[in-house]
C-alpha cells in the first residue's frame, strides 16, 4: 500500500509544480486572458475569447550584474489586485472622466525584481520593476510580438532612429516587409476576423523608446530595438545634434524604479481604437498639484500660412504690425493664442529679436486684447538658454513654448523631455512639441505638456509632392498615432482640392480633400492646443466656417465612436463642456453615406446645424452647405460624404 499512496503524492507534488509554472489573467469582461509561463523562461500569449491572438512569446531584460531577468526566473511571491474607478483627467482630451478597469498579476521573483501584468477590457500590457539599489547599467531588453493570424500591419516604416517620426501608416501584407525593416511606434496589426492591435508603449521615463523590426518568417512576427544611449554626437545646425556613435547599452537608470509599460490594445471592432484611454491609465498622474493654470485652446498660426496676410495696408512678414493683426483675429474670434514661429528671434540667439520686431510692443497689445502669446524655439536653444530667456517670458506674459527638432528618443533626449516640462510647469508655461516622439505618457505626468507633432501633419502640403497627406491617411490617423496620445495635425486650410487639381505650395498652402473634410478634423483629430492654420485674411472670407471653428472646443467631457474602419472613414460624436454634442465624420476617396446612430444623446429635441459637402464637391472641393433642422433623440442621422468629403453636425438640446 504504501508505494501507491507515494506515487499519488508524488503525481499531486508534481501537478502542484507544473500549476506554478503557469499563470493565467483575464480582463474584467473575460474576453481577454493571459497565459503567463515561467519555465523554462518568462513568456506570455494573448488570447481573445479563448482563442489565440498571440502566439507564446519571450519577455526579457539584460541588466549588467544582474543577469538576465526572465531567463529561468523564480518565482517567490504573487501579487493580485482589481480596480475598478473613474479618474478625473487634469487636461482633458476624449474625456473629463476616464473609467479605469482592469485585473493586475505581480509576479515578485527571486533576485529583487518583479514583473506586472495588466489586463483591461481594452488590452494589456506588462512592466518590468526592479530593487537593485544604485544605478544600473540596462544591456538590452526583449520585447517579441508573435500575431498568431496577421494579415495586414500598417507599418510606419523609418530610415533609423534619428527622426521626426512623421510617417504614413500604409497598410502592408507581412510578407512585403523587407526583414529588418525599422518602425517607429504605434503600429496597427490586423488578424484574421478583422481584430486590431496597436503595438505601443507608455510611462517612458528615464529610459530609450520602444521601436520594432520586421523579423524573419514573413508571418507579422516584431521585435523590439531600441536607440542606444548616445556616445558622441555632432551639432550639425542650431537645432540638429545627431549622434554619432553609441554606447553598448541602453539606459543608465536607478537600480530601484518601474520600466515602461509594454502594451497591445486590443479591438475587435475598429472604431473601438477612437476610445481607447490605456496609455494615459497608465502614465504616472501628474505631479502638478494646482492645474488651473493650464488653459487647453485654439491657436492662431503664422508659420504654415507664410504670413501671407493681404487686404492691409501694412507690409506682410515678421514684424509688429502683421502679429497684431494675428492678435486681433484670434480676439474678434475668440482663440486663446497666437504663436510667433520661426523667425520672431535668431534661432540661436533668443535674446536677438528680429528687426521690426517690437515685442514689448506686442506683449502689451496682447495682454490687453487677451490673447496669450507662444513662442517657437528649438530644443538645443532652450536647453542653454531658459535662464537667459526667463526674465523675457515673464515680462511679455509669455503662455506657452513651442520646442521643436528634437528628432530622438534615445534616453539622454528623454531626459531633456521631462526636464524641460518639469522646468516650464515651475514657470507656468504650456509645451507643444515639435519635430517629437509619440507621446508615452508624459502629457499625463506634465499636464502642461499639451499637444505633441509626432505625426505626418498639414505641414505636408507645402512640399509633398507624392499627395500622400490626403483623406485616406487622415482617416487612418485617428486609430493608429492618435490612440497614443495628443496630435498635433495642424488643421485648417480654406484652400481645398481634389486630388487631381492640387499641388504643393509654400505661400499658399492648401488641403487634399473637401472643405467638410477639412472642418471635421476639428471633430475627429485630438489636441487641446488645436491650430487654426491658414491665413486670418482667408478666414475671413469664409464666415460660415470661421463661425464653426471659433466655437468648436479644443478639449471634450465625453467621446463617443459612431463608426469606422481604419484608413477608410471615421465619425466620432463628442460632447462639449457646455453640454453641446458635435459629430465630426471623414472619408477617404470614396464616396459614402454613413447612417450614424444619435441613441448616444439624452432624451429629447435637439436643433441640429450641419455642415456637408456640397453637389459639386467632387469637382469643386471648396463646395459645401450649411443648413438648421430638428432631430429627436435615436433618430437616425445620415452623413453624406464627396470623394475626400467630410460632415460636421453640431446639436443643441430645445
Amino acid at each position: 500500500m504504501l508505494r501507491p499512496i507515494l506515487l499519488v503524492l508524488l503525481l499531486i507534488s508534481t501537478g502542484l509544480l507544473q500549476a506554478q509554472n503557469t499563470y493565467t489573467l483575464a480582463s474584467p469582461d473575460g474576453a481577454l486572458t493571459l497565459r503567463i509561463e515561467v519555465k523554462p523562461d518568462l513568456q506570455w500569449q494573448v488570447n481573445l475569447r479563448g482563442r489565440p491572438l498571440t502566439q507564446p512569446s519571450p519577455i526579457a531584460m539584460n541588466v549588467a550584474g544582474y543577469g538576465t531577468l526572465g531567463l529561468r526566473p523564480v518565482v517567490q511571491k504573487t501579487e493580485k489586485n482589481s480596480v475598478d474607478r473613474s479618474v478625473s483627467a487634469q487636461v482633458r482630451q476624449k474625456s473629463a472622466d476616464v473609467e479605469e478597469r482592469y485585473n493586475e498579476l505581480i509576479l515578485h521573483c527571486q533576485g529583487n525584481w518583479a514583473i506586472a501584468f495588466r489586463a483591461f477590457n481594452e488590452g494589456v500590457a506588462y512592466r518590468f520593476m526592479t530593487q537593485f539599489g544604485s544605478k544600473v547599467s540596462v544591456l538590452d531588453e526583449t520585447f517579441d510580438f508573435q500575431p498568431a493570424r496577421c494579415t495586414r500591419i500598417f507599418f510606419p516604416e523609418e530610415d533609423g532612429f534619428y527622426s521626426h517620426n512623421e510617417r504614413l501608416f500604409e497598410p502592408r501584407e507581412p510578407a512585403a516587409l523587407a526583414e529588418n525593416s525599422l518602425a517607429s511606434l504605434p503600429v496597427l496589426v490586423e488578424t484574421e476576423g478583422g481584430t486590431k492591435i496597436l503595438l505601443t508603449e507608455t510611462d517612458l521615463q528615464d529610459y530609450p523608446g520602444l521601436w520594432v523590426r520586421a523579423a524573419a518568417g514573413k508571418n507579422g512576427r516584431l521585435k523590439g530595438d531600441f536607440p542606444r544611449y548616445p556616445k558622441f554626437s555632432v551639432e550639425l545646425t542650431n537645432r540638429d545634434v545627431q549622434p554619432t556613435d553609441r554606447e553598448p547599452f541602453l539606459a543608465l537608470a536607478d537600480g530601484t524604479r518601474n520600466f515602461p509599460w509594454r502594451m497591445l490594445l486590443v479591438a475587435e471592432n475598429d472604431a473601438d481604437l477612437l476610445t481607447n484611454q490605456m496609455p494615459w491609465l497608465l502614465a504616472e498622474p501628474s505631479r502638478i498639484e494646482n492645474t488651473a493654470w493650464i488653459h487647453p485652446g485654439k491657436v492662431a498660426w503664422d508659420w504654415w500660412n507664410n504670413l501671407n496676410v493681404y487686404g492691409v495696408d501694412f507690409k506682410a512678414g515678421i514684424n509688429t504690425a502683421t502679429y497684431k493683426y494675428y492678435v486681433d483675429f484670434a480676439a474678434e474670434n475668440g482663440l486663446q493664442y497666437i504663436i510667433l514661429d520661426e523667425g520672431w528671434c535668431e534661432t540661436g540667439h533668443v535674446d536677438w529679436i528680429t528687426e521690426g520686431l517690437d515685442m514689448d510692443a506686442l506683449a502689451a497689445y496682447a495682454k490687453q486684447k487677451g490673447v496669450g502669446l507662444i513662442l517657437w524655439v528649438t530644443w538645443v536653444t532652450i536647453d542653454r538658454q531658459f535662464d537667459l530667456l526667463l526674465p523675457n517670458l515673464k515680462k511679455w506674459d509669455i503662455k506657452g513654448l513651442k520646442i521643436d527638432f528634437m528628432q530622438r528618443d534615445d534616453q539622454e533626449m528623454i531626459r531633456f523631455y521631462w526636464r524641460m516640462a518639469e522646468k516650464c510647469a515651475e514657470n507656468r508655461l504650456l509645451v507643444d512639441y515639435h519635430g517629437a516622439h509619440k507621446p508615452a505618457g508624459l502629457q499625463r505626468t506634465w499636464p502642461n505638456v499639451i499637444s505633441f507633432e509626432g505625426v505626418y501633419g498639414l505641414e505636408q502640403s507645402k512640399w509633398d509632392d507624392r499627395k500622400k497627406i490626403d483623406p485616406e491617411h487622415n482617416v487612418t490617423l485617428p486609430f493608429t498615432r492618435q490612440v497614443t496620445g495628443p496630435m498635433d495635425y495642424t488643421p485648417g486650410a480654406m484652400l481645398n482640392y481634389q486630388k487631381y487639381d492640387w499641388s504643393p505650395s509654400w505661400s499658399r498652402p492648401a488641403s487634399l480633400g473637401t472643405r467638410c473634410h477639412e472642418l471635421a478634423k476639428y471633430i475627429v483629430f485630438e489636441s487641446p492646443l488645436q491650430m487654426l492654420s491658414d491665413s486670418p485674411s482667408n478666414y475671413k472670407k469664409e464666415p460660415e466656417c470661421l463661425q464653426f471653428l471659433s466655437a468648436v472646443p479644443a478639449v471634450w467631457n465625453r467621446t463617443v465612436a459612431l463608426d469606422g474602419k481604419v484608413g477608410d472613414y471615421v465619425a466620432v460624436a463628442r460632447q462639449a463642456e457646455n453640454g453641446l454634442w458635435y459629430i465630426g465624420a471623414m472619408t477617404d476617396w470614396t464616396a459614402r453615406a454613413l447612417k450614424l446612430n444619435t441613441d448616444f444623446l439624452p432624451p429629447g429635441d435637439y436643433e441640429i446645424e450641419w455642415y456637408q459637402d456640397g453637389l459639386n464637391a467632387e469637382r469643386c472641393a471648396q463646395d459645401f452647405k450649411h443648413a438648421t433642422g430638428h432631430i429627436k433623440s435615436g433618430d437616425p442621422l445620415q452623413a453624406a460624404m464627396a470623394p475626400g468629403g467630410g460632415f460636421v453636425a453640431i446639436l443643441r438640446k430645445l
